[in-house]
């Protein structure tokens, strides 16, 4: 699934959109996720996203705080 669509035609690096997809369809694997529809898979897009912009970088930093971020329940 790409990362793209959510974008909403904000601009990034070439690499960091590279990264950001990367990460995107490693935590939508991680918990289960398909359908591009589904609400979950955009607040997935959006939490990767909120990271970028707070300046986290690299697929593996992005989609294991997306993770921790997404299910930490505290």
């Amino acid at each position: 699934m790409p990362i793209r669509p959510f974008l909403s035609g904000r601009t990034f690096e070439s690499e960091t959109i590279n990264e950001m997809g990367v990460a995107f369809e490693r935590v939508c694997a991680a918990m289960g996720l398909r359908d591009i529809h589904d609400m979950a898979t955009e607040l997935v897009a959006e939490k990767i996203i909120q990271l970028v912009d707070r300046g986290v970088a690299g697929a593996e930093a992005l989609s294991s705080t997306a993770v921790r971020e997404l299910t930490d329940l505290d």
